[in-house]
């Protein structure tokens, strides 16, 4: 569902632009996380230290749509769905940086792993990165195609990608009592696994902030059933 044109073209020209700088946050924050999980995978520390320096970008565009959309709200007073438009949006921005926030957490623990002999348990790991990056990638195009069936199906991704890090978590303790040895290093896995898992949050955070902003409607806190319904 794609919103009418506002009356005004100067209002749709600024959330146009704040729209814009989300997405290319949005951008931004998939670049890191893929750095971050390649520099895991194929055991490169140059991969981990661009995502660690990329996040002063995603930082600074979190604050200047956050100044844009303040600045929108101020000149135009938008009301109804414009209003909801901006906030999300606003909204969304934040759950990006957090989401690079959590790709540069892996960065660290990857360049720590990478110090030592590979680990077989990493494979742990490709299940969660396939599952949470695409559910980044849907929640935006949700937020994007204000497509609120794709939104909703996130609440029950989400469930899946929990039980995903508890059963990751479960194999690896189990190999901190037979290897303590790589103690360290499985808690690193452990670490990461949960980083992915907290994308998957956020993921979900926005898909409710695109259905809102869509159909004024908050699905926030409901059983993920229920928001299908």
């Amino acid at each position: 569902m794609i919103a009418p044109k506002h009356i005004l073209g100067t209002f749709d020209e600024a959330l146009g632009s704040l729209r814009n700088n989300v997405l290319m946050m949005a951008s931004l924050t998939t670049r890191s996380l893929e750095n971050a999980l390649n520099g895991l995978h194929e055991r490169d520390d140059d991969l981990c230290a661009t995502t660690i320096a990329d996040d002063e970008e995603v930082d600074q565009l979190e604050k200047q749509v956050d100044k844009d959309g303040i600045d929108l709200l101020l000149r135009f007073q938008p009301v109804a769905s414009d209003l909801r438009r901006v906030v999300s949006a606003m909204k969304l921005s934040g759950n990006l940086e957090r989401m690079a926030d959590q790709a540069v957490n892996i960065a660290r623990k990857a360049r720590k792993l990478n110090r030592h002999p590979a680990l077989p348990e990493e494979s742990l790991i490709d299940p969660l990165r396939e599952h949470a990056m695409a559910m980044f990638k849907d929640s935006v195009d949700a937020f994007v195609r204000e497509d609120i069936e794709l939104g909703r199906g996130l609440k029950a991704r989400d469930k899946t990608l929990d039980e995903m890090n508890a059963n990751a978590s479960r194999r690896l303790i189990e190999r901190m009592a037979q290897n303590p040895e790589q103690l360290r290093g499985y808690l690193n896995l452990m670490f990461i696994a949960r980083h992915l898992e907290r994308v998957g949050d956020h993921a979900t955070n926005i898909a409710e902030d695109a259905i809102y902003a869509a159909a004024a409607e908050d699905i926030r806190h409901q059983p993920y059933g229920a928001a299908e319904v």
